[in-house]
């Protein structure tokens, strides 16, 4: 997903926002235990605060695949509110 010219530098400003959006601390320390990139190190880069790297891009990847799925499940369960919600309504 990244080009070589995305490392050595801090991820876009949309990407962090994106991630910061989808994703937990629970999320990070997850994928901190499974990956061997601390939980710091991916809040730095997250947060933009610390540059994308080889060794730490396989965090962000995963953060990235976390932070796809829980956006699909806040959406199905926004469309099931929304559907709820409107039962209420009056017609």
């Amino acid at each position: 997903m990244f080009k070589e010219e995305d490392y050595g530098k801090p991820i876009s400003e949309k990407l962090s926002i994106t991630l910061r959006r989808n994703s937990s601390k629970n999320d990070f320390a997850n994928i901190a235990a499974t990956t061997a990139v601390s939980f710091s190190t991916i809040r730095d880069v997250v947060y933009r605060t610390n540059s994308l790297t080889h060794s730490n891009s396989k965090a962000i990847l995963e953060l990235v695949r976390i932070a796809f799925d829980n956006s699909l499940a806040r959406q199905l369960q926004s469309e099931g509110d929304k559907q709820y919600l409107n039962k209420f309504l009056p017609k």
